[in-house]
């Protein structure tokens, strides 16, 4: 089993940040099939997300977001790009006015 943990700090307030972490979840409903739970609280918000091989938690702060996920057996062997998405998609919802970068030229 292969365990991820991302952290993204930001200064958006817990309200601005919240709209980002409703708009995550939907994309991971979407995207990926994800089961998602949305617990609003005073001091933080916690999304919990599951679907076969994975299951976790990403809890919104007013000045951080803090994920941590457990990947089965056979999405185990796929961590560092599933890692490479959830960054790509948590980092672009941050800085949406960010330029698009472009992926690296495959080699032959």
């Amino acid at each position: 089993m292969a365990n991820l943990h991302i952290r993204r700090d930001h200064s958006l307030g817990l309200k601005a940040a919240r709209k980002i972490a409703f708009t995550w979840a939907e994309q991971v409903e979407g995207d990926f099939g994800m089961e998602c739970t949305y617990e609003e609280g005073t001091a933080e918000d916690v999304v919990r997300f599951t679907r076969s091989g994975v299951n976790g938690t990403l809890v919104v702060t007013a000045d951080h977001f803090n994920l941590d996920a457990k990947l089965g057996f056979l999405l185990g062997a796929f961590k560092d790009r599933i890692e490479a998405e959830i960054v790509k998609n948590l980092d672009d919802l941050l800085d949406p006015k960010a330029p698009a970068k472009k992926a690296a030229p495959k080699k032959k």
